[in-house]
């Protein structure tokens, strides 16, 4: 039984006890519920033992807060009810956590830099799907642990990220946060600026360290664990799981089915289809988040989009957060009436407008008033501050709702879900190799949108929203007992692992120094590479090794020790002009009450995290003392606090897909976190602790960064920043479903990334006044983009076009955009403007 549960039922019988004495004594009545007038320490009684949850009428407790002594001569008689509220304040105090949530805008340069994720030099970011956050939550024991988790809108997190943002974590809180408690989790989308990591290989794309990503992510990640730390209240935490179909597809089927048969068949797909949810609910203010698990690759937008997206995944947190502001999560967190709170059928969002008139009746009528509001020109501003406030709800000092869609085991995981087809015949491609006539450049797989990756985007980030919401509205099951952690480093490039066979025999094996195989250099069904690389390869070829060879020839022992994978790159022995790979990982374990984070720094696939969940479940029921039992819920969080890509299963390694290739330290990479994780798990169960004498390299002196700075941006003579260019046709009428676009002359969207702030917004005219227009969509919502494009490369001349594709649920009225940006003069000075279009009108349909 649990310390809470022991101090409950011995205060129970205490209680009933005094109780009677009291009532032998004193001869106390019950009073009226509504009208009852207790002492003070009585009605401290009452307080807390509603906050816990104390209504059954007959309970002990409940008695003695229902009774008034008709004899209040007894100064004996407070003093046992004193004693019960310090009872009454351990139990409060064994059974609460204490919660607190937050986000911040990561969103980062809209323009020039590499994305991250394809390693598409091309890939050049242009513009704004939506908005990228940093969401973390803090679940906290008083007077005892706590964790903070957080989930990035990011591919994945970064090493020197987490340097940084614990050296920050420790100037402001000392320890209390550290590397152990705190762990950070990408979501892998593939539409996000790169450039934030330290090793070589993943920023040669990006021309190398690109500061301005690298510093919005770690100030964005500080600011949501302030704003989670400056929230926390008391509360409970509910547990959910439930399955969902229709959201991923197993993208490496042949190496899948390399696994043993035996072993597949105690699974019904060939994915992990089950998402796990977490309810956040403070007493004060009521569900403040919900944070979701669920594999499924960030890559329904493609690798020739440009426009930077949280992908699915963010736009699943998108969705919740706004139907949560709909529905009031938390209290009275938004203005709007029940009324007006309309859901949107068709996954549409938009964020809550500040002011939502009602709707004009007659077409006519509105014509006239838009044809009256002419583009205003652009026009000079003092900065972006007093925009951002009209963008964001004021949500009065109550917390926001926060919810995050974080990764898990999505190695071979694509949201891709009707398969993959040649895009020159239209038939399903290769299987073995994912090829098209020998090809893989022209094998694709395509999302349920397809041929609008948009649309693909939309629905696999709706499904995942209307399961979490499923879940979030049955969760019953509450979190409870202790919070823990254990965490260590480790060196992957030479760990020795212990294999144990089944006749009883044992091997001794190890890990290598990081390498990518030749099927690297294929990509995935979701993302192909180029020249004649094939999924699949165990052979290599005579070209490509000549070109490996004048980077860096692998040794004999390092070719011996990553079979059957042929080297394409020997990336972890390269250290020219520094590391191109990591060694030292870190792995961790968070515990929430009966709720396990599995922190792994890169892509497992989803054989390779069963084997990992099965693994650590194990351990923790092994000692049969009821802590934790059959009713544990483990998860993986994916691409969490550095990045070494692929871990496979032996056998899928064998197949030496593209995740077989990209397995850093060979065959044998699995069974190295499987053993390590098992100590850490042993840890938590003993108590014991775990030190590391190891410590991740910090190569923040050593980073190059080849992208050429913001030299001018110009205008055509007699223009200025903010003139429309073209604008929306005069008397122009929209309905839901159709695509309003405007472009403006603009600037360099990385003279300012107007963090919390927007290059874009439609604005509804809510009366007559020619002020008197709302911010109701900005360039943080699903429906709006923002799009950034210069005549000519070298051009110091740009344009901003914004375009608005209607929601269903739009209020018919009178809109104009409005862009925002920011401009570099040759001598440094940065200037801020604005423009509008010229107004149009939208009817209902």
């Amino acid at each position: 039984m649990s310390t809470a549960s022991t101090r409950l039922a011995a205060f129970s019988t205490a209680s009933t006890w005094l109780v009677a004495l009291l009532a032998a004594s004193t001869k106390l009545a019950a009073l009226p519920a509504a009208s009852t007038k207790l002492g003070a320490p009585a009605i401290v009684i009452t307080l807390a033992a509603q906050g816990r949850g104390f209504k059954d009428t007959t309970t002990p407790l409940y008695a003695m807060l229902s009774l008034r002594s008709t004899q209040p001569d007894f100064p004996w008689f407070f003093l046992l009810l004193l004693v019960t509220v310090l009872d009454i304040k351990g139990i409060v105090s064994d059974s609460t956590y204490s919660i607190g949530v937050g986000s911040y805008d990561i969103t980062g340069p809209a323009a020039d830099v590499n994305m991250m994720g394809y390693a598409n030099a091309e890939q050049i970011a242009s513009g704004i799907h939506f908005r990228l956050k940093a969401r973390a939550f803090i679940v906290a024991k008083p007077k005892g642990n706590r964790v903070v988790f957080v989930n990035l809108d990011a591919c994945m997190a970064s090493q020197l990220v987490t340097i940084k943002l614990l050296e920050r974590l420790k100037s402001r809180y000392g320890d209390l946060y550290n590397e152990k408690n705190v762990a950070i989790s990408g979501i892998h989308t593939h539409g996000g600026p790169g450039g934030y990591l330290q090793y070589v290989v993943y920023i040669i794309t990006s021309l190398g360290f690109v500061k301005q990503s690298f510093d919005v992510i770690v100030d964005g990640i500080e600011r949501s664990i302030i704003e989670a730390h400056e929230n926390l209240q008391p509360g409970d935490i509910f547990v959910n799981k439930g399955e969902l179909l229709n959201a991923n597809i197993n993208r490496s089927p042949s190496a899948y089915l390399n696994n043993p048969s035996e072993e597949r068949s105690l699974y019904k797909y060939d994915v992990d289809k089950e998402m796990t949810s977490l309810k956040f609910v403070q007493d004060k203010w009521g569900a403040v988040g919900s944070f979701n698990w669920f594999a499924t690759h960030g890559t329904s937008m493609s690798r020739t989009n440009s426009l930077i997206s949280g992908d699915n995944k963010g736009a699943a947190a998108r969705f919740m957060e706004d139907w949560a502001q709909l529905k009031g999560y938390p209290k009275g967190n938004n203005g709007i009436s029940p009324g007006r709170a309309r859901t949107r059928p068709n996954g549409l969002q938009r964020r809550v407008s500040l002011i939502i008139p009602q709707p004009h009746k007659n077409v006519h009528e509105l014509r006239l008033l838009a044809s009256s509001f002419l583009p205003s020109g652009g026009r000079n501003l003092e900065s972006s501050e007093d925009i951002s406030q009209q963008v964001r709800n004021n949500l009065g000092g109550k917390p926001k709702f926060v919810s995050a869609f974080c990764q898990s085991n999505c190695g071979d995981v694509s949201p891709n879900v009707l398969g993959a087809f040649c895009i020159d015949t239209g038939l399903p491609c290769d299987f073995n190799h994912s090829t098209c006539n020998g090809k893989n450049e022209l094998c694709y797989s395509r999302g349920p949108g397809y041929p609008d990756e948009f649309e693909s985007t939309r629905i696999i980030g709706e499904r995942q929203f209307t399961k979490a919401v499923e879940l979030f509205n049955t969760a019953s099951e509450l979190v409870k007992e202790k919070i823990d952690y254990r965490q260590t480093y480790l060196d992957f490039s030479k760990l020795e692992i212990t294999l144990h066979s089944s006749d009883g025999g044992r091997e001794v094996v190890r890990t290598c120094p990081a390498a990518l195989g030749f099927a690297f250099g294929a990509g995935t069904t979701d993302g192909p590479g180029m020249f004649d690389f094939k999924q699949g390869d165990v052979k290599g070829n005579p070209f490509w090794n000549f070109v490996r060879n004048v980077l860096k020839e692998p040794s004999k022992e390092q070719v011996a020790c990553h079979q059957p994978k042929p080297i394409l790159l020997d990336n972890g022995e390269m250290d020219i002009p520094y590391k191109w790979a990591p060694a030292i990982l870190p792995i961790q374990i968070l515990r929430i009450g009966q709720v396990v984070i599995l922190c792994v720094p890169g892509e497992f696939t989803t054989m390779a995290g069963r084997r990992l969940r099965d693994a650590v479940r194990e351990v923790l029921t092994s000692n049969g003392d009821g802590e934790f039992d059959s009713g544990v819920h483990i998860v993986i969080a994916g691409l969490s606090n550095t990045y070494s890509q692929y871990v496979t299963t032996f056998e899928e390694y064998q197949i030496q897909r593209y995740e077989g290739a990209s397995t850093l330290y060979g065959p044998h990479t699995l069974s190295a976190y499987i053993q390590e994780f098992k100590k850490l798990a042993s840890a938590l169960l003993t108590g014991k602790s775990v030190e590391s004498k190891l410590e991740p390299p910090d190569l923040s002196d050593k980073q190059i960064s080849l992208l050429p700075p913001v030299i001018l941006d110009t205008t055509p003579l007699g223009v200025n920043f903010g003139d429309i260019s073209t604008d929306i046709p005069e008397n122009s009428t929209f309905q839901p479903g159709d695509t309003v676009t405007a472009t403006f002359w603009s600037a360099c969207p990385r003279n300012d990334l107007l963090t919390k702030s927007t290059f874009s917004l439609v604005e509804l005219l809510v009366s007559s006044g020619s002020s008197a227009w709302s911010p109701v969509y900005d360039d943080d919502d699903f429906s709006l983009r923002f799009k950034w494009s210069r005549p000519s490369i070298f051009s110091s001349e740009s344009y901003a076009t914004l375009e608005w594709r209607i929601p269903e649920q739009v209020v018919a009225g009178v809109y104009r955009f409005r862009h925002l940006g920011a401009s570099k003069s040759l001598l440094g000075k940065i200037s801020h403007f604005t423009g509008t279009s010229r107004a149009f009108v939208v009817v209902s349909k």
